[in-house]
């Protein structure tokens, strides 16, 4: 509740002071902004917030498999492969389905690609600031800024499946909370209900894992009325429609399989680490290397692996925090449609948390929390509700603790990295991403001897292979697959992946019976890749799996030659000064050494 402005006017009332307090306060009139620019403004500010950083994100070293996959998946949907069935895909055909309407319409590019997910992320943000709006304008930005900050960073601006899902969920609570704000029986009520469903129907196309955290937070959005339930019903049905193409042409068993059992139960094991996180070392092995040549910070701040420890609880706190307060604002006031807001935010953040727990590193964290960490000044606004009486004082003081929060207690994901992005937009590089280009097509490596050897590498694989021939990349040794250079593919477009492990997880490519070593006899060209042999974490991605497929390299095909030469940094390495990759053909062929 807002105080009221002083009346002047009433403390020396006169023919002299009274058209003087008139002329002030139509002077103060004439200086405040109309709703309309004051909205302008704000949304200009996040716009800058995202085009700051921009040109840095856009040329940033981005994961050779994450990326990779974004590049190569939608390509083969446009050559008519079906997602689950010719390559493995761990979530819904949806962000395909976009991504490849986008290529079809701007070619397959990766600066294409990023702009993509800046779109993404940007509905994840301009998201937060609608849902944030009722305690106005400042606070919006604030939140949306804040979301930001927490979001972006970790993952630059790939084109992944769950920031889409993520815009697609936080939009549909808010359809959900414009359906509770029309009139009770109006036109206007069912339509946003239905829009609403047709919203958590495309995110779950997306992402079917969002499906716990729409649930709670359209739940509680939509509660309390059979007629938008209906509604909403309707729009979730016809929404989802598309999944009966994709099981039709998948197969059933297959879409389930690779949306269900092997993310949920076959992947697990190889990618998840110990929770909780330990405050002494770094786990993730990503995140090992992500710490290399990182900018300097000049505040005092954790190490990364503290900050890890720190973020995974406070991601129950944050969330605790908002679900708290929006249930006691719910029972303090029931019709409220900010309270439901609160509540809805809440309870949407408490359903991602899973994102958080089943990989405990930055990367996920910054997922599970961009949303609730980003609305955390409204709940704290509301917390403080009584010892601060005064709203702009409540409202400043919940947004600066947030702010200290991302600055002094988890930079080096957040704050950290932004800055280093804007920094990298205006030629201040300190963390180089090198361009590894072929043919007019183009990816940023973030390892100078990985960019020499795929430049030596390229010119050799167009020469001993002709367009339509069938290319595998993969590991050095098949018995392990944690991770993949799924970029190749993106930058051999004239070759036909031999394999429907484009992408690699342990437990799933290198399992007994997975059709690794099927795929790799069909292959007319082979690249095995030692980039990642150093790869140790404390799960099963340890696990020797099946050696089939090493049998059949040994018998199958010849090695052609090695390109670069391995400089890590660590002059101790025992893999130091090994070549990065090798080249394979079939035995028989005419480059057979």
């Amino acid at each position: 509740m807002t105080s009221a402005s002083p009346d002047t006017t009433s403390v020396a009332p006169g023919p002299t002071t009274e058209p003087a307090a008139e002329a002030i306060s139509a002077g103060r009139r004439r200086r405040r902004l109309s709703p309309a620019a004051a909205t302008a403004l704000s949304l200009w500010v996040v716009a800058v917030a995202f085009a700051l950083p921009l040109m840095g994100l856009l040329r940033g070293q981005g994961p050779a498999m994450e990326e990779g996959f974004m590049l190569a998946f939608p390509e083969r949907v446009l050559a008519g492969d079906i997602p689950n069935k010719d390559f493995l895909h761990l979530y819904g055909p949806g962000s395909l389905w976009f991504l490849a309407a986008v290529y079809k319409v701007f070619s397959v590019d990766i600066i294409v690609e990023r702009l993509a997910g800046l779109a993404q992320h940007a509905g994840v943000v301009s998201g937060m600031w609608f849902l944030a709006r009722p305690w106005g304008r400042p606070m919006a930005t604030v939140v949306a800024l804040i979301t930001l900050v927490v979001l972006v960073p970790p993952t630059s601006l790939i084109a992944l499946a769950w920031i889409g899902a993520l815009a697609l969920g936080v939009w549909s609570v808010w359809a959900a909370l414009q359906s509770r704000r029309a009139a009770p029986g109006s036109r206007s009520e069912g339509r946003w209900a239905t829009g609403a469903g047709l919203l958590v129907a495309a995110a779950l196309l997306f992402r079917p894992d969002l499906v716990l955290a729409t649930s709670l937070g359209v739940g509680a959005a939509l509660w309390g009325s059979r007629r938008r339930w209906t509604r909403f019903a309707v729009g979730l049905g016809i929404g989802l429609t598309p999944y009966l193409v994709h099981l039709a042409t998948a197969g059933p068993w297959t879409a389930i399989k690779g949306m269900v059992i092997e993310p949920v139960f076959d992947l697990r094991g190889g990618r998840r680490l110990p929770v909780p996180p330990s405050p002494d070392r770094l786990t993730g092995f990503l995140q090992q290397v992500s710490e290399f040549g990182q900018r300097h910070w000049p505040l005092p701040a954790f190490t990364t692996a503290e900050q890890n420890a720190i973020w995974f609880w406070l991601m129950f706190v944050v969330v605790a925090i908002l679900v708290g307060t929006g249930i006691r604002a719910v029972r303090r006031s029931p019709g409220s449609v900010p309270c439901r807001t609160l509540l809805a935010v809440g309870l949407f953040g408490l359903g991602v948390l899973p994102q958080g727990i089943q990989r405990v590193d930055g990367t996920h964290f910054a997922w599970a929390t961009a949303v609730s960490i980003g609305f955390l000044p409204v709940g704290l606004s509301e917390l403080l509700r009584r010892p601060l009486r005064r709203t702009s004082v409540r409202y400043f003081v919940s947004g600066a603790v947030v702010v200290a929060l991302l600055v002094f207690v988890l930079p080096n994901h957040t704050t950290r990295r932004y800055t280093d992005y804007v920094l990298q937009t205006f030629g201040n590089h300190r963390v180089v991403a090198h361009p590894i280009s072929w043919e007019g097509r183009t990816f940023y490596y973030g390892r100078k001897d990985v960019d020499d050897a795929a430049t030596e590498l390229l010119p050799e694989v167009e020469r001993v292979s002709d367009p339509g021939d069938r290319l595998f990349v993969g590991p050095r040794d098949l018995r392990q697959t944690p991770y993949s250079d799924a970029y190749l593919y993106y930058l051999l477009p004239d070759l036909t992946p031999a394999t429907r492990f484009i992408e690699m997880d342990p437990g799933v490519a290198d399992a007994e019976g997975s059709g690794l070593a099927e795929d790799l006899a069909s292959a007319d060209v082979v690249v095995l890749s030692r980039v990642w042999d150093a790869w140790a974490e404390p799960n099963d991605s340890r696990k020797v799996g099946s050696d089939e497929p090493v049998r059949v390299l040994d018998e199958q095909f010849c090695h052609v030659a090695s390109f670069g030469e391995r400089r890590d940094g660590n002059p101790e390495s025992p893999t130091e000064g090994d070549p990065l990759y090798d080249l394979y053909v079939p035995v028989g062929s005419e480059f057979c050494r």
